[in-house]
């Protein structure tokens, strides 16, 4: 099908209207519904709910180890008890192409390739974390997907937050905070004279 630039707002929209259906047939039929499957829908509820915020947590985590330097990382979880765990995928780097956007309707262009680092890991209680790193440091993916598998743990998440993942954070904020002041110190205010007609 040829999607004109003019057409694909549309599609969108409509997109959007068939989208948000699901959600306008479910309140249609709740009335109809008995006192059991109210309990069972807001069962349901309270999954997803926990399943956004166990989402939620990983994306945090992920974007701050990805950030942090792989012996900072690995110096943290030293503070940490680690349990057994195999490796699912040995730590390996590979190539991926890196895709940009341009012009006004965004298309999408090769702009290059990018050197990335990839693990897996499952911890003995069954879950599995997932570990990707720009360069060659396979140790560093390594342990990203050992705390991502540590993050889905209900033993481990709160223990790896505190000693890993908070830590990492509050030295990337404070980073970010000395380069924002180095910036800051160069700013030149320019303001324009009125002259006055006399």
């Amino acid at each position: 099908m040829f999607v004109t630039k003019g057409s694909w707002r549309f599609n969108i929209e409509l997109s959007n209207i068939i989208d948000n259906l699901s959600p306008a047939s479910q309140l249609t039929s709740e009335p109809m519904m008995g006192a059991k499957d109210h309990q069972n829908l807001d069962h349901q509820r309270q999954e997803q709910q926990h399943e956004n915020q166990g989402i939620a947590r990983r994306k945090a985590a992920m974007a701050v180890l990805a950030h942090s330097e792989g012996e900072v990382i690995a110096a943290r979880l030293e503070a940490v008890a680690l349990p057994p765990y195999e490796s699912l995928r040995e730590a390996e780097s590979g190539l991926v192409m890196v895709r940009g956007r341009i012009g006004g309707d965004g298309a999408p262009f090769n702009l290059g390739e990018a050197t990335v680092s990839r693990a897996a890991v499952r911890l003995a209680s069954g879950e599995v974390g997932f570990g990707y790193a720009l360069g060659r440091d396979r140790s560093k993916a390594q342990m990203i997907a050992l705390c991502d598998a540590l993050v889905q743990s209900n033993e481990f998440a709160d223990v790896v937050e505190t000693e890993v993942i908070a830590p990492l954070r509050a030295a990337h904020v404070a980073a970010q905070e000395q380069k924002a002041a180095q910036a800051a110190a160069t700013k030149v205010d320019f303001y324009t004279m009125v002259r006055g007609e006399g």
